[in-house]
């Protein structure tokens, strides 16, 4: 009896140490980002523009938060991420932001695989082999291209683009499973490999690839803000999203559970009506034309109910009161049966004015009204409405 009163004891104990342990661990989050407001505010602000200065990040919220170095790099992080690019007063890279990022190490630049579950063709595994022959630059090597360059060699910027391929490959990685393929990320990488190429400047000191990195995470970051999506949403609303979904997978692991709505509000500081109102945004659109079964046999769309289509029941009932209608209207004359189609639209769902019936047929609209009056009458004959009765219930 004892025994158990420990353990009980020991499992309230651990059960409490744990509830704190993870009570202190949400709390050193929100102590490590006070600046939430102003990071969203910023974020929102200078999405249009795609920018925001050094200075004006350090006066809004280092400053004020006094933010360490290693803070600093972490903001300058999820400022990039957002698709902001960190510049100096002439629009130009900062070099305290290029400075900051964080590097690729050789061991990421050796490796130019693909990344595991990303299914690649013949071609670009033959690209990625070929880029991977190509001999990393010594910084010597790049400052000699470099002015080779300002000469205007386009060889020089061939030369110094190719030699730094796999740096694109290494980036483009860490962005892997954020809705865009790995192909395409390669490709806007290479677009800002090349803007790189074009800005480097040898004499402010950095290494050509340190200064790539900055040009090619902007515009990767920048394509999967802008095209990410099947349906483009705007560029702070993505941030949110992006929050939101870090801290739903948080909540997950310390619950044990899909976290509520309200319980993800309570961690962001929002509305819950809100953050249903995001994860409704969050929902990717899936296409009916999306492989179901082992075979591939069958698509989504298959499955999927059409509300709009009539039924089965009905349209044999449709089927069957248009062979039975064709039927009665032969017993009409030619003239009878082409006025009563005209007036009630029986061929194109069109109905017609007795005036528009009388110019078809040259003929006044009195004239049009006693042919429609005399057909009708002998549709009513039971010879006749017999055959049409068992559709009227």
């Amino acid at each position: 009896m004892a025994n158990k009163k420990a353990s009980k004891v020991k499992v309230t104990k651990a059960t409490t140490s744990k509830k704190a342990a993870s009570t202190k661990t949400k709390a050193a989050k929100k102590a490590a980002k006070p600046y939430k407001k102003e990071f969203d505010a910023i974020v929102k602000a200078n999405k249009q523009i795609g920018h925001i200065t050094y200075d004006e990040l350090q006066k809004k919220i280092q400053e004020p938060y006094s933010l360490n170095e290693k803070d600093m790099e972490g903001l300058l992080e999820e400022i990039e991420d957002s698709g902001i690019s960190v510049v100096d007063e002439n629009g130009e890279p900062d070099p305290r932001a290029i400075g900051a990022a964080k590097k690729v190490t050789k061991k990421e630049l050796s490796d130019v695989s693909a990344p595991t579950g990303v299914k690649i063709n013949d071609p670009v595994r033959m690209y990625l082999k070929e880029i991977g022959r190509v001999s990393l630059l010594s910084a010597d090597e790049e400052i000699s291209l470099a002015k080779r360059i300002e000469d205007g060699d386009e060889e020089a910027k061939q030369e110094l683009a190719e030699a730094n391929l796999r740096l694109v490959v290494s980036i483009a990685k860490r962005y892997v499973g954020r809705g865009m393929q790995f192909l395409d990320l390669i490709q806007e990488g290479n677009m800002g490999l090349m803007k790189a190429v074009e800005k480097f400047d040898y004499r402010k000191g950095f290494k050509f690839s340190t200064y790539a990195t900055w040009w090619i995470r902007q515009a990767i970051t920048r394509a999967i803000a802008d095209q990410a999506r099947t349906i483009r949403i705007p560029v702070h609303m993505v941030e949110t999203i992006n929050k939101l979904i870090r801290i739903q997978r948080q909540l997950l692991q310390d619950l044990g559970r899909e976290p509520l709505p309200e319980e993800i509000g309570a961690e962001m500081d929002m509305p819950t009506e809100k953050v249903r109102e995001i994860l409704k945004i969050a929902q990717e659109p899936v296409s009916l034309e999306t492989p179901i079964g082992e075979e591939d046999d069958s698509h989504l769309g298959d499955f999927i109910e059409d509300q709009d289509a009539t039924s089965p029941a009905d349209h044999a009932a449709y089927e069957l009161l248009k062979e039975q209608l064709e039927s009665v209207l032969d017993t009409l004359t030619d003239r009878e049966e082409n006025v009563l189609r005209l007036r009630f639209g029986l061929d194109d769902g069109r109905t017609r004015t007795l005036e528009e019936v009388g110019k078809v047929f040259g003929v006044t609209r009195e004239r049009i009204r006693q042919i429609e009056a005399k057909a009708l009458r002998k549709l009513r004959h039971p010879s006749r409405s017999k055959q049409l009765k068992d559709f009227l219930e």
